[in-house]
């Protein structure tokens, strides 16, 4: 449900508003990342389900292999326009060409400092050598959106001469580059609103200042219909506004469709593996804390009434509510997650597990579902039996193959098998899996290691989450070493998945 607001809104709920995603080409650009071919695929792929209309598949100055990603994206024949970045040059556009993509971006200097001071050229050059690239892109039947670098920064009467020279050379749009952050909603409004009044603007934020969502927003408000984007807000510096942050505002605060919400945790997932950049888990939208509960006030009310302290539900977005076990945790919230568990307590039971779940936060823990139910366990007076248990563990990396065996107790059974794989974390995991045979079919939905102390007695802590059909279980572990902390922690993790079963183990695969 979207807020209600008056007739003066700045954004018209029959807005037609689309996103330009950039996290092939921009996105790409933030340090250490760097795609395949087969990741942009992948990524641009989810980013069709997901409904963008323009996807900025890379830069074809680059290289040769960037090129050939370009080219893979072009490929799928996808329903959004696949686009590439080019500098103020003609061979930047032939590059482009050779790609067969749908469109360019031709990158031109706005302000001084980037017309005298990058180019070195004047103010009447710049002018003429975009009409002439223009023309040139239009000739060779592309797409063309003119960017004004620096354009926050730059005189806007000069900003204005740009953007009408572009656009009678053929430009299809003209975008409003916040290159480096740098300004606010005021002047990205007054900007825009200028530029506007000439043809169809385009707007391209930057979160150096945290304003990112805001100068898009801004921008729109101003007349800006189409908004560049990246997923996870990656990019330079402190990167690119969010495409999800935007989409979900657009969308909750003025009812303006972009495009697929449900897609978006998916979406993020993928580029947040692709480019090893982990998710903050405060991150708006897409971060582990999103929709998680701890507070036992927050908790009780969430129960209540799941719109109590939530602006939009999580399935909108394509997640789930979580109720999070730690110190603030009530009674409600231990309850809720117990029942989640199909464990069974009465009232007194319940005050005396949420007790200590409340001393082990206060000791800096944080609660997984295994020290619950272990509490649980203790409290209730119902012990059971392991089904999985960690016997012993080696593993070598000295090799050309790192390599690993392990030594399991299953449902009373000894099992030993071995394992192979990229790390010795990777085979002993792979040793666990051929123990197990086809039971050991749950997924590792998360792996974290949370921290590491320092000196001779360094200890790893590894935190994993595993899924077993509808079921997810979270263990951390602490050990010495981080190949013992992760298996150890996936074992846990296995066993409380297979007891919930209530079901005996086949035996493993021959």
């Amino acid at each position: 449900m979207p807020v209600t607001h008056s007739p003066e809104q700045t954004i018209a709920s029959d807005r037609t508003v689309r996103l330009l995603d950039t996290t092939l080409r921009d996105g790409e650009q933030a340090p250490g990342v760097s795609l395949s071919p087969d990741e942009k695929v992948e990524i641009a792929r989810s980013l069709e389900r997901a409904g963008v209309s323009v996807i900025e598949a890379g830069s074809a100055c680059t290289g040769a292999g960037e090129r050939q990603a370009i080219s893979r994206v072009t490929d799928l024949d996808l329903d959004a326009r696949v686009t590439s970045f080019c500098r103020g040059m003609k061979g930047d556009i032939d590059l482009a060409l050779d790609c067969d993509v749908d469109g360019v971006h031709i990158v031109v200097p706005a302000s001084d400092r980037h017309v005298e001071g990058k180019v070195g050229t004047s103010r009447e050059d710049n002018l003429e050598n975009t009409a002439e690239l223009v023309a040139y892109a239009k000739d060779h039947d592309l797409w063309v959106e003119v960017i004004g670098e620096d354009g926050s920064r730059a005189d806007l009467d000069y900003l204005e001469r740009l953007a009408e020279t572009s656009l009678e050379a053929g430009a299809d749009r003209f975008c409003f580059a916040d290159t480096v952050g740098h300004t606010g909603p005021e002047h990205t409004h007054e900007a825009v609103s200028r530029l506007a009044d000439l043809g169809p603007v385009s707007a391209h934020t930057h979160d150096d200042l945290g304003l990112g969502v805001t100068n898009a927003l801004a921008a729109v408000s101003a007349g800006a219909d189409l908004v560049h984007c990246t997923v996870d807000g990656l990019g330079e510096r402190a990167g690119n506004v969010a495409l999800e942050e935007v989409a979900i505002a657009l969308d909750h605060v003025y009812d303006v469709e972009t495009l697929d919400l449900e897609e978006v945790y998916d979406l993020a997932q993928i580029v947040a593996r692709a480019t090893g950049v982990q998710l903050p888990p405060n991150k708006a939208v897409i971060g582990e804390n999103a929709f998680t509960h701890e507070s036992g006030i927050h908790t009780d009310g969430t129960l209540k009434d799941d719109k109590m302290y939530e602006p939009y539900a999580p399935e909108t977005v394509g997640r789930e509510r979580r109720l999070a076990l730690g110190k603030h945790t009530g009674r409600a919230g231990v309850r809720a997650a117990l029942e989640e568990h199909g464990v069974e307590a009465d009232d007194d039971e319940v005050a005396e597990i949420a007790t200590r779940v409340t001393e082990l936060g206060d000791r800096g823990r944080r609660v997984t579902d295994a020290d619950l139910l272990a509490i649980a366990e203790d409290v209730t007076g119902d012990d059971r039996d392991r089904v999985v248990d960690l016997l012993d563990l080696s593993a070598t990396s000295g090799g050309a193959v790192p390599t690993a065996s392990v030594r399991l107790s299953v449902d009373g059974e000894e099992r030993v098998a071995s394992g192979t794989g990229s790390g010795p974390v990777d085979a002993a995991v792979s040793a666990v899996r051929e123990a197990l045979g086809s039971m050991a079919d749950a997924e590792l939905e998360s792996y974290h290691v949370d921290a590491v102390t320092g000196g001779t007695d360094a200890v790893v802590t590894v935190e994993v989450t595993m899924v077993r059909d509808d079921r997810s279980v979270t263990v951390a572990r602490s050990e010495a070493d981080i190949t013992r902390a992760s298996v150890t922690a996936m074992v846990d993790a296995l066993d409380r998945l297979l007891a919930a079963d209530q079901q005996p183990l086949a035996p493993a695969d021959d």
